[in-house]
């Protein structure tokens, strides 16, 4: 109840306090005199019945019970700052921004967007691209498309949108396509192997489900991104391993072909979204994504 809770003012006063060790700094920053933090510290251990700060030599340290309100007091104000700092970029009518790996951006978003565009003229989607380990808590973005392995964490909604799987593509134009092509997987063991760096362990995942001893696999070149070694992949330059979901329209369009399969993984192709910045934006994101990919596997 309300008259359970110190002056707030006295709150935010011991906090800058107690987080900085010093009243002075404490004063500058909240731009007020000295005097005014000791004021309402002392206003505050008064309605506690506790002192709370000490003096040590020029400066303050916290007693046990001023420890533990600290640490209450500066997660409780981190909290009302995120949620004020959210508001205000609502109101402001910002870009939706989503994070996603520049393969799948390239290769299946891209493709997509204008469609995208015209089903969700509200969503005013601004995508950015990365390599790698991308984090869902970056404070520039408000969502991220990614392939990812549970479990989750509690601070995201998470919206499933299918298990991730992984096969050996190979392009037509490949000068080893024709013995290939009607072959059985086993003859991947004699194949100079292309692979994405970011992502070594790759063929090793597609040869255990494949039951092909993994160690007789012959890795061959390594590219620095996934988008690259799709290049070369439909270049004709090998075969090489990758996700369905991002050579989809290659396959389509017959520009690689994946003659043994996909087989799935454990990580799944997700859309991450800090709980703190779900609204119906990212709800309606992903149901376009989810319809999109022909699932429906909300999480």
């Amino acid at each position: 109840m309300a008259r359970d809770i110190p002056p707030l003012n006295a709150l935010l006063a011991f906090e800058a306090a107690a987080r900085l060790l010093s009243v002075s700094k404490a004063g500058n920053e909240l731009h007020v005199t000295h005097g005014a933090v000791s004021r309402q510290i002392r206003v505050l251990e008064s309605a506690l019945g506790v002192a709370l700060i000490e003096k040590e030599g020029r400066g303050i340290k916290l007693t046990d019970s001023g420890v533990l309100l600290r640490d209450a007091s500066a997660a409780a104000f981190d909290r009302v700052r995120s949620a004020c700092t959210e508001i205000r970029r609502r109101s402001s009518n910002q870009p939706f921004v989503l994070a996603c790996p520049g393969s799948l951006l390239a290769r299946w978003f891209i493709p997509r967007l204008d469609k995208l565009n015209q089903d969700l003229p509200q969503l005013r989607l601004q995508l950015t691209a990365g390599e790698g380990e991308l984090d869902p808590r970056n404070p520039n973005v408000d969502a991220t498309l990614c392939f990812a392995a549970p479990p989750w964490p509690d601070d995201m909604l998470v919206h499933d949108l299918g298990a991730e799987y992984i096969g050996a593509v190979i392009s037509p134009r490949c000068a080893n396509y024709a013995g290939l092509v009607n072959a059985p997987v086993s003859a991947l063991l004699r194949e100079p192997l292309m692979y994405p760096a970011s992502r070594p362990q790759a063929w090793a995942q597609w040869a255990q489900a494949n039951q092909l001893p993994g160690n007789e696999l012959q890795l061959g070149t390594a590219f620095e991104h996934l988008y690259y070694l799709l290049e070369a992949a439909t270049a004709g330059l090998g075969v090489a391993v990758a996700p369905k979901q991002v050579v989809a329209d290659d396959l389509a369009a017959g520009r690689l072909e994946a003659p043994w399969g996909f087989v799935p993984t454990s990580s799944r192709l997700s859309l991450l979204v800090p709980r703190t910045r779900a609204d119906q934006r990212s709800v309606l994101l992903a149901n376009w994504l989810e319809k999109e990919l022909g699932v429906t596997q909300p999480h």
